[in-house]
């Protein structure tokens, strides 16, 4: 993949605000793959901006992957090799060119299901962030258990120099054991090929 300029930081930490705003907190589903009820929040009164496809932010099958160990989280995960990593206590954020993986650990009382996601992070996402549409969420087995997946579209966060914004699809991966909720976020523009390096991905999470 060709290198391509970073953003500055502070559009990951804005992606991190976001995605913490969005997917953390207490959870308590059940299996089903029913979008969640229409939010009347100014977030969503947001259109949806036109989405054209950026094959730029295709993850390449050349891409090297190395390992991400947290110590703080107690979770590892694979990451593409060479992404800009920006580390706060537990939570981390790997971002390059429009794509981003994000980890942010919380305490719950109760591991996620699908009911509970529906009721807590989903809305607490459609209040945040903005034009959030096309959001399914369902029970899925991975190497490491069971997890929540929310996938959802949304507008990105605008570009702090261009103000530029694109159409982002989002994979987000809910986690839980013993009193501790993990979430992994995915993000890329609408029409990015990375289905099989999102899979190694969520596949490689781990507790440790």
């Amino acid at each position: 993949m060709k290198l391509l300029k970073q953003f500055p930081f502070i559009v990951v930490v804005a992606l991190s605000i976001f995605v913490l705003g969005a997917c953390s907190g207490s959870t308590n589903t059940t299996s089903s793959s029913q979008p969640t009820a229409n939010s009347t929040t100014t977030a969503q009164s947001v259109a949806p901006i036109n989405t054209t496809q950026v094959s730029s932010s295709d993850i390449p099958d050349s891409q090297a992957f190395v390992t991400f160990s947290s110590s703080v989280g107690r979770f590892q995960l694979d990451v593409p090799e060479g992404w800009a990593r920006t580390l706060q206590t537990s939570d981390v954020s790997f971002v390059f060119n429009l794509d981003g993986i994000q980890v942010s650990v919380a305490k719950a009382t109760i591991a996620p299901t699908v009911n509970s996601v529906r009721t807590d992070q989903a809305v607490t996402l459609q209040q945040n962030a903005s034009a959030v549409r096309d959001m399914i969420i369902k029970e899925v087995q991975l190497p490491s258990g069971q997890a929540v997946l929310m996938t959802y579209t949304s507008n990105s966060v605008a570009d702090p120099v261009t103000g530029k914004q694109v159409r982002n699809e989002n994979n987000c991966y809910l986690f839980y054991i013993n009193g501790t909720l993990a979430t992994l976020t995915l993000w890329a523009p609408v029409g990015a090929d990375n289905v099989d390096q999102w899979a190694r991905i969520s596949r490689s999470f781990k507790w440790v």
